[in-house]
């Protein structure tokens, strides 16, 4: 074996251990990241008097299946799902809607002051939400809204947020423009680009858009807390509430619960995993 051959070899052996030691350290974050899940998993099958118990147990002695029965009566899970849909349909609606339009002004459309508009608009990325929570509160109890879901599905019909605006133009920016060019030529309108070129184009973007804000709106507890006033209103992030009282709270219910709310969210991930990655890697950086 020549000189050649060797250093082949230890190149593959190196390359080889740099697999091994990437999927060791890969496998422990998942692992790590797995623990609470599973231990949600097994305090939502425990009976009281294991749930304080010490030391601790992974695996109950005799697991309560009849605990996710009993959470799920306790929140009024049925009304509580319903409304939390509507929130979230509404938003997903409003969101892809009106950030893929003026995502597609921003990368498409020449207008005087384009550029210092979107850095404008990129700028309130830089705004904490709670600075405006105040002044948001005010109109909105002013224009008779509380305990109502039009602030929490309204304004996502108005821009559907910088962070999406600014993600969907990245990805607009990649779609060649002879595909624009030739639908002009053939007598298309700007809207004409933007319905029939643009967005069929921009299926792995719109998913990426899509999850993200599910995942928002599905998991939202601030917003719902300020704006929802009866227990009628109430979405599944407030409903979690009715299982902590002033002195106690029965974790094996609330974590029976919590695994019921979260779930679907976990579905959504691994079913659409494939266009979120997709979407985020097509999107890039192009200026």
């Amino acid at each position: 074996m020549n000189n050649t051959d060797n250093w082949r070899a230890r190149k593959r052996r190196r390359e080889a251990i740099r697999r091994w030691v990437s999927f060791a350290i890969l496998s422990l974050g998942g692992v790590m990241f797995m623990l609470p899940f599973l231990w949600m998993v097994s305090t939502s099958l425990k009976m009281p008097n294991e749930v304080n118990q010490f030391p601790p147990t992974w695996i109950p002695e005799a697991p309560q299946w009849g605990n996710y029965a009993v959470a799920l009566s306790k929140m009024d899970f049925g009304r509580q799902l319903v409304n939390t849909l509507v929130i979230v349909y509404a938003n997903l609606v409003g969101q892809l809607f009106s950030a893929s339009l003026v995502a597609f002004g921003f990368a498409r459309l020449k207008f005087p002051g384009r550029d210092a508009l979107f850095f404008l608009m990129l700028s309130t990325m830089m705004l904490p939400g709670v600075a405006t929570l105040i002044p948001i509160y005010i109109l909105y109890k002013n224009l008779g809204w509380i305990d109502t879901f039009l602030p929490l599905t309204l304004p996502a019909f108005f821009g559907g947020g910088a962070f999406f605006i600014f993600l969907l133009r990245q990805f607009f920016l990649t779609i060649p423009k002879e595909l624009e060019e030739a639908a002009r030529m053939d007598g298309a309108t700007s809207w004409d680009v933007f319905w029939r070129v643009f967005l069929p184009l921009s299926k792995p973007a719109l998913a990426t858009v899509a999850i993200f804000s599910f995942m928002a709106h599905w998991n939202d507890f601030v917003g719902p807390l300020i704006y929802l006033r009866s227990p009628s209103n109430y979405t599944l992030a407030l409903g979690l509430q009715a299982f902590q009282g002033l002195y106690s709270t029965d974790y094996q219910y609330l974590m029976a619960a919590s695994i019921v709310v979260v779930s679907p969210v976990i579905l959504l991930f691994f079913l659409a995993q494939r266009y979120f990655v997709q979407g985020i890697v097509l999107t890039g950086l192009k200026g």
